[in-house]
């Protein structure tokens, strides 16, 4: 199963994404993008991508409190400290996108 990776908050002054942008991991490992990735983005997605296509979010700690079939990543630029900015992530899989 895919899944669409899509930022829904910018915590302080992201260089790489803003609210709305998206990307997608297709077949568990072809990366699709049409933006710019960051590393950061990937390090919070890796331990999770692979469950997150095959069982629910809940499962995993990481579902929305109003939304279970939607996990929530942020990455992880600790930007009250950096000055950069902490992305926050909404992760579905296609299946269940609407």
């Amino acid at each position: 199963m895919d899944l669409v990776v899509r930022v829904v908050e910018v915590k302080g002054c992201c260089p790489v994404y803003k609210v709305g942008d998206s990307f997608r991991l297709e077949e568990g490992y072809k990366l699709v993008s049409d933006i710019p990735l960051c590393m950061h983005a990937l390090a919070a997605l890796m331990p999770f991508y692979n469950a997150l296509r095959v069982s629910s979010p809940d499962k995993w700690g990481l579902a929305g409190r109003d939304s279970p079939e939607k996990a929530y990543l942020q990455c992880m630029d600790p930007e009250a400290y950096t000055g950069g900015g902490t992305v926050v992530f909404e992760v579905v899989t296609s299946k269940s996108e609407v």
